[in-house]
């Protein structure tokens, strides 16, 4: 690990601040993420804010009687899963977070760190092989390796990688919003189908955040109702990332949600297939992937998730 400064933020406006004046400077909280891939070299931080004293860790109703709650940017994981309004509100969430990492991890993670989260994509975690993703302009060794876990639409030339998170998927069907400073202390929210990119050119970049932008909160809209799946297909039980996951939020009339998992580099919803609901999976999954590129290795991803969304709808109409 590569030295680095450290310093305690006292505000939000004050750590953006830090960040935005500090070359090579990043947020710290839960640290799950950053701290492995400090130790591996692939992130090089000059300095480090820490921003786990700002008070942000509280679940609230948004105010105004909406009917939506606001998560705190350093709620952990365990305790928004555990939350009797998500449980009951906002159940995909709730599945979507105890389906991610084991229960020592979610302890200390955090709903933006979460949401911040990089790729685990094999070649981006192997510092001797090319990444486009880790060191700009250098290839994707993905194109030509071993691609079994990595993208199958939304991809480039430049990039296959995936989005490993289960939160996000779930708060891409729940239509969440990001709120987030600035170091000069403006605000804005961003709706979370617009915080994750797409690699293009750019793979290293993976939100639209700005310099110094800091996460503060995510807010839930109005309860959705309905039936709240998350189903997850990985290699093994548990502690492993999706091969293909589908987060939905179905209605009694068969109408409702879809995001998936696994397959993008960004949770992929398409809000156009979703009126193809009521004609099945089949008809769902062919507007969901037109225009996938799968790999040979990963081509198996593009039956999979006609086969997962299929389950999930009979689990929804109460198939036995």
């Amino acid at each position: 690990m590569k030295p680095f400064t450290y310093e305690r933020a006292k505000s939000a406006t004050d750590a953006a601040a830090a960040v935005a004046r500090t070359p090579g400077a990043r947020f710290i909280a839960g640290g799950t993420n950053l701290l492995d891939l400090m130790k591996l070299q692939i992130e090089t931080p000059t300095h480090l804010v820490d921003v786990q004293d700002l008070g942000l860790d509280r679940i609230e109703p948004i105010d105004g009687g909406s009917g939506g709650l606001r998560i705190g940017a350093f709620v952990s994981n365990t305790t928004l899963a555990a939350d009797e309004r998500i449980r009951r509100d906002y159940g995909v969430l709730a599945r979507a977070l105890l389906a991610g990492a084991s229960g020592q991890l979610r302890n200390k993670a955090t709903t933006a760190g979460n949401l911040l989260q990089r790729t685990r994509c094999p070649y981006f975690y192997d510092t001797n092989q090319p990444c486009n993703k880790r060191a700009p302009g250098t290839g994707c060794s993905a194109l030509t390796g071993y691609s079994r876990q990595l993208a199958v639409i939304g991809s480039s030339a430049a990039c296959i990688a995936t989005h490993p998170g289960d939160m996000a998927v779930a708060m891409r069907v729940l239509d969440a919003t990001v709120e987030t400073v600035k170091a000069d202390g403006a605000t804005r929210a961003v709706p979370i189908a617009d915080f994750h990119r797409l690699p293009g050119t750019t793979p290293h970049v993976d939100t639209t955040l700005q310099a110094g932008e800091l996460i503060t909160a995510v807010t839930l809209p109005k309860p959705l109702g309905g039936t709240h799946i998350y189903h997850k297909v990985r290699d093994r039980a548990s502690y492993a990332f999706a091969l293909v996951s589908v987060a939905a939020v179905v209605q009694r009339d068969g109408s409702g949600r879809v995001a998936i998992g696994g397959i993008a580099h960004k949770p992929w919803r398409v809000e156009a297939a979703e009126q193809l609901l009521p004609r099945g999976a089949k008809a769902v999954a062919r507007r969901l992937l037109a225009g996938a590129k799968p790999t040979r290795d990963n081509a198996f991803k593009v039956p999979l998730v006609e086969r997962t969304l299929a389950s999930v709808m009979a689990d929804a109409r109460g198939d036995a």
